[in-house]
């Protein structure tokens, strides 16, 4: 009997998911250090919480059934679920309660970490993605939103983009809890407001379906709609494309148009001048109660299929004033902002806003490996200068090694024979232009620099 064959492990990864190359880690880690000068300028404290948290811990998402609600990536361990985080906002409200007696009010902290969605992925759409949060924990008023819009406004400045190139909108869940008020049922208004928050990446008319009976997606997947009445779908999605309240009806011009007129004012205080109030910004997450908003990039990019598109949001964020209160008796309102770091990588290196220098090495090429002590003097020499550089760690000879060089894209070569060894002057090849130079040992450090 023939034995089976051993199937191979696919080498693809699975859908959601990404591998970062050098030249996408040191663009995202220069930005990552404009963040982080900016939040200590801004008086952020940095912390950091665990990837998985109790299932109960991070919202909604609790024990149904067999597991946990879709969204999350979870498993139980003993009699207990636990999840990866969705967000850094839920292990924040956890954090705060516990630590209630010990941080200061009001709290602000700032956090990058990797977070996990359970969803269908997509163009754009990752399963598992790099986000900054910066958060005001214990304080309603909404001067810390305006804050946190110009701490934004700065970090893209930072990285190379001007005003007309990206573009904050704000609305209030209060505004849409009250154009929802005929909505009873909870968890229907959660599935309007989270198919409102499909707007600008489906459009009116796709929305108008996920309002209704529901929707099929390119891939024939089928969404179930909330079933609104036509009239209710209509009433709703006209209020939402009206920025200018004309037509909102009278119960609609009570505590949310306060509260944006207010936000308005804080806004002007900081002469904030790029950011405009837009209803049909949602936020799709359930524990936002007030001031809410979304940054958008303004200009294309280029996406994986080769398609020129508008690239849109980044990031966003809003109130939560009673998201702690989960934990016990609480009263902490706050607000936050979270920045996909990935998309806003994404879009820059197309944008070319920053230029990164790769410093890749120069390579040491092997002769003799009865030479190697010749080498390390090289190597050792190059390293205390500070510039880039190895000694060729392969098998291969002298065309191998270049063939190595050249796709490391290194700036250059040093080769070092018997006869440059009888020298006692090494042969420098530029492999830009292909020129070669004799230079002594000593000298190697000042000529490469003058190629690097």
């Amino acid at each position: 009997m023939a034995k089976d064959k051993k199937t191979k492990p696919s080498k693809e990864l699975p859908l959601g998911f990404l591998d970062r190359e050098e030249k996408v880690l040191k663009f995202r880690d220069l930005i990552i250090s404009k963040i982080k000068e900016i939040m200590t300028v801004y008086g952020f404290q940095y912390l950091e919480t665990p990837s998985f948290e109790y299932s109960e811990s991070i919202g909604k998402f609790l024990p149904d059934k067999e597991r946990p609600d879709e969204g999350i990536f979870s498993f139980k361990d003993e009699n207990r679920w636990l999840s990866l985080r969705y967000d850094l906002t839920a292990p924040l409200a956890r954090y705060v309660a516990k630590n209630f007696m010990e941080i200061p009010k009001p709290f602000k902290r700032y956090q990058l970490g990797t977070v996990w969605r359970n969803e269908k992925p997509g163009p754009g759409r990752y399963r598992e993605f790099l986000q900054l949060d910066a958060d005001f924990v214990g304080t309603k008023n909404l001067m810390a939103d305006a804050e946190l819009l110009l701490m934004a406004t700065e970090i893209l400045k930072s990285c190379g983009l001007k005003d007309n190139e990206f573009k904050i909108k704000f609305s209030s869940r209060l505004f849409l809890n009250e154009i929802l008020a005929d909505v009873k049922d909870d968890s229907v208004k959660l599935k309007v407001l989270r198919s409102l928050d499909k707007i600008e990446r489906l459009g009116i008319n796709e929305v108008k379906k996920l309002l209704g009976k529901g929707r099929k997606d390119e891939s024939g997947d089928f969404t179930q709609g909330a079933s609104l009445p036509d009239k209710q779908i209509d009433f709703i999605l006209k209020q939402v494309k009206n920025p200018s309240f004309i037509n909102v009806s009278k119960n609609i011009k009570g505590s949310a148009y306060s509260q944006i007129n207010e936000f308005k004012k804080c806004l002007e205080l900081f002469n904030l001048k790029n950011i405009e109030f837009d209803p049909s910004i949602v936020r799709g997450l359930e524990y936002y109660t007030g001031i809410i908003f979304e940054i958008n990039l303004n200009f294309e990019v280029t996406n994986y299929d080769g398609k020129n598109i508008k690239f849109g949001s980044i990031g966003g964020g809003g109130r939560y004033d009673n998201l702690i209160n989960n934990f016990g008796d609480y009263n902490l309102p706050a607000t936050g902002l979270s920045i996909g770091l990935d998309r806003l990588v994404y879009a820059l290196m197309q944008k070319q806003s920053l230029q990164i220098k790769e410093n890749k090495p120069v390579v040491i090429c092997v002769f003799d490996n009865r030479q190697f002590k010749e080498y390390i003097k090289i190597v050792k020499l190059l390293r205390e200068a500070n510039i880039n550089s190895e000694i060729y760690s392969g098998e291969g000879k002298l065309k191998k090694q270049m063939e190595y060089a050249n796709k490391l894209r290194s700036p250059a070569v040093i080769l070092y024979g018997d006869d440059e060894i009888r020298s006692g002057k090494a042969t420098l090849k530029n492999l830009e232009t292909g020129n070669e130079s004799s230079v002594k040992i000593e000298d190697l450090p000042n000529e490469i620099k003058k190629i690097i």
